[in-house]
């Protein structure tokens, strides 16, 4: 597949590039500002991407708890239409390319798929609860704030040939300061996402394919590996910290590497997985009811019903249904 900056820029792309964005964001104001005149901003977004005028604008930053503390960098309207119009040109080359058990900010992928693939991995080493499996638990320490713009950008060059495309990558990936010259990315671009991708899939390649590691699961900067094998995994941690320094100057989380049994439970996506059932994390269970407290309405309650579905939260399921009924249930 060959990449052309006219596609990417194209008035086709920046349309439909902002039929996507749009979606349930009708209602906030500059997203109604920018659709008011919607052809004239467009023809001239356009414009400026074709003579290559084209700048990015200052992001507004504002810190959420989801659940610990984060600071997001919304871009302006205009921005993230250019955003989402680079991104529906290259992910889908990219996705092809990105090994199967990587499940974060991909298409038919997600937490719950991730859930998923790893309950069957266990179940498969395990042998029906006959084997002892080990699972390597690792967290990338501030990742976004770490990752390298130069290394990321070499890696993009790479697969994609067109000059020009990189030129507007570059003037998104340089748009953002993390405090570090250099730096990271920001946390709220959609092209952020597809970043991070082909940064870490980088580590990837390398567990699967240099380390042999048959049972590797990533989701964003959380992996894990699975062996039968305690030495093996043992001597795992220093080759993936090492590969990690030298090649995408990133470190493992001092204060998150795990290794132990399924059988003692693995804290992984917010689920407490266990060989044969999985029970929520007690710090999401303790932050889903402090907000069931302040905000019981339908659509709330819904998708934490919907969330206890995916493991072991009938119990849990009964008393959230009980507080929104105001019916004291003992369990």
């Amino acid at each position: 597949m060959i990449h052309k900056y006219s596609d990417v820029v194209s008035i086709d792309n920046l349309l439909l590039a902002w039929r996507e964005f749009v979606r349930g964001k009708h209602n906030r104001k500059d997203v109604q500002e920018f659709s008011l005149r919607l052809m004239n901003n467009i023809l001239a977004l356009h414009e400026e991407l074709t003579q290559q005028l084209y700048s990015h604008s200052a992001y507004h930053a504002f810190r959420i708890s989801d659940p610990k503390p984060r600071q997001i960098h919304k871009a302006t309207v205009r921005d993230r239409i250019v955003h989402r119009a680079i991104y529906r040109i290259l992910y889908p080359y990219f996705h092809q390319r990105f090994i199967y058990d990587s499940y974060s900010c991909r298409l038919g992928k997600g937490t719950h798929k991730a859930v998923k693939r790893f309950v069957i991995k266990t179940a498969k080493l395990s042998r029906n609860d006959t084997k002892v499996v080990w699972v390597l638990k690792c967290d990338i320490r501030k990742f976004f704030a770490s990752i390298d713009q130069e290394i990321l950008l070499g890696l993009l060059k790479k697969q994609v040939p067109d000059q020009n495309i990189i030129w507007l990558i570059e003037k998104i990936i340089h748009s953002f300061n993390s405090g570090v010259s250099g730096k990271g990315l920001p946390l709220g671009n959609l092209t952020s996402q597809l970043f991070s991708n082909i940064y870490l899939n980088e580590l990837d390649q390398f567990v699967k394919h240099i380390l042999k590691a048959k049972h590797y699961l990533r989701y964003a900067d959380d992996f894990v590996i699975l062996s039968r094998d305690k030495d093996y995994l043992l001597e795992m941690t220093p080759k993936i910290a090492d590969f990690l320094s030298e090649q995408l100057k990133l470190e493992l989380h001092p204060d998150k590497v795990f290794l132990q049994t399924i059988a003692s439970g693995v804290d992984f996506l917010g689920w407490v997985n266990f060989l044969k059932h999985r029970v929520l994390r007690t710090a999401t269970k303790r932050r889903m009811f402090k907000r069931l407290q302040n905000n019981s309405n339908q659509e709330v309650v819904n998708s934490y019903l919907g969330l206890l579905k995916w493991g072991n939260g009938r119990k849990l399921s009964i008393k959230i249904i009980s507080l929104k009924t105001s019916t004291p249930i003992l369990l």
